[in-house]
């Protein structure tokens, strides 16, 4: 009997031997992709999302709240949710809510 010794493809299962490999061989590219690769996903996907969100909130720095945040657009946004009785179980137009803004 003849022992075989298998030698697995080098990029893994559909891969050949005999024609050239299309995986990456070796560490290839700038040193921060190569250390970005090797470390644990979590760490990279938050650091990103991290990035970007300070990214997007660079340009609303300088900028005022909308008018729809004022205190009076807000209080006359209330007081039409009371007027046509908006939300009358939990909401604005609840006996709670109404107990909580006479005092």
């Amino acid at each position: 009997m003849v022992k075989v010794w298998y030698q697995p493809p080098p990029f893994g299962p559909r891969t050949s031997l005999n024609r050239p490999s299309y995986g990456i061989s070796g560490d290839v590219g700038p040193r921060w992709v190569v250390q970005i690769s090797k470390m644990p996903p979590g760490r990279v996907i938050c650091g990103f999302i991290a990035g970007f969100v300070t990214l997007a909130y660079i340009p609303l720095l300088g900028q005022k709240l909308p008018h729809t945040l004022s205190p009076e657009y807000l209080a006359a946004q209330r007081a039409y949710m009371r007027y046509h009785n908006m939300n009358p179980i939990w909401g604005i137009s609840s006996k709670e809510a109404r107990a909580s803004d006479d005092h």
